[in-house]
């Protein structure tokens, strides 16, 4: 595979520091049960890297020392690591707000059957990964059967009030280009999908999220053979709007991976590019229990035009959109 890094590690971006900290995302594997082009994670089936359990405690533990108020789980399919429940069971009990990152195929996988329920029954926001409502853009994508799968999933989760805003129950999608191009305008997007997945399919959700494709690890890899990617880092830069660095969620998003090491974001993760504290080559999270990070310096790089360009780009959707 290809390695954008030392393209990307020279592309200057503007500075950035940390606030005061309100998310921890937490990827707790790298284990799928798909294998998606655009994976910035470059997850699939054969992974085996999962957070072990103490390395769970140790999350636990920051949770409540820290008094976060979401915690964001990632992955891979994060269900597959066996301590997601108890994960996300603790983190309820601390009155966390729980973001589960699922791609709706894993409800149907052997052993997950009563995952919905147990998602519903804690109140766990769900954030659905559908890259198109288009049939074959889906599975084109994603793999064959992937979209009616995913269909399947959503009515299942519509059929425990998710999406109906008077339940409380959350249910966010996902959509990522297929190629080398920013994303359309959120809101619109958003009233396509729910026009045409509402009166095609008779499925409901509450938000969608539009994400930029990140130049890293599997997509930023394909760029590089087809070379285009310095035409698509050209298309970011000259796209990038300054309003967008004060909603980046770095400034206030703290990312660790399935080791227990942290990181100031999801994509810095994949790049390996720890956060910098006191020196140190990495910096583990029961390191970080009680102290207080705001005014830290953020590693920045050619890859960070992904979050700044057009309507801006984060794991909650549109920048600009979130703003207003």
């Amino acid at each position: 595979m290809h390695d954008p890094w030392p393209l990307l590690d020279k592309i200057e971006f503007p500075a950035l520091t940390r606030r005061r900290l309100d998310t921890l995302q937490v990827n707790v594997g790298y284990r799928c049960n798909q294998s998606c082009v655009h994976c910035h994670v470059a997850a699939g089936p054969n992974r085996t890297e999962e957070m072990a359990g103490d390395t769970i405690d140790t999350v636990i533990a920051f949770l409540e020392r820290q008094r976060i108020s979401t915690l964001d789980i990632t992955g891979g399919a994060p269900e597959l690591n066996p301590h997601f429940r108890r994960l996300v069971t603790a983190a309820r009990e601390r009155g966390v707000r729980v973001m589960d990152r699922c791609n709706l195929t894993i409800l149907e996988v052997e052993g997950q059957e009563d995952l919905a329920g147990f998602l519903a029954g804690q109140q766990v926001e769900i954030v659905a990964s559908l890259p198109c409502y288009l049939q074959d853009n889906v599975d084109t994508q994603r793999g064959k059967g992937v979209f009616e799968a995913s269909l399947r999933g959503l009515k299942r989760l519509n059929a425990l009030g998710y999406g109906d805003e008077a339940s409380g129950l959350v249910l966010n999608l996902v959509y990522n280009p297929q190629g080398p191009v920013l994303p359309p305008p959120q809101v619109a997007l958003e009233a396509d999908y729910k026009r045409i997945l509402g009166e095609g399919y008779g499925v409901r959700f509450n938000q969608l999220y539009t994400l930029a494709n990140m130049p890293i690890q599997r997509f930023g890899s394909m760029l590089l053979s087809k070379k285009l990617f310095e035409t698509y880092l050209a298309l970011l830069q000259s796209a990038h709007v300054e309003a967008n660095l004060d909603h980046v969620m770095c400034r206030t998003l703290l990312s660790v991976d399935y080791r227990g090491y942290v990181y100031d974001c999801d994509f810095n993760q994949m790049l390996d590019l720890p956060l910098r504290l006191d020196g140190r080559a990495r910096v583990h999270l029961a390191d970080l229990i009680g102290r207080d990070l705001a005014g830290g310096e953020i590693r920045v790089a050619g890859h960070c035009f992904g979050c700044t360009a057009g309507q801006g780009s984060s794991c909650g959707g549109a920048l600009k959109e979130a703003a207003e």
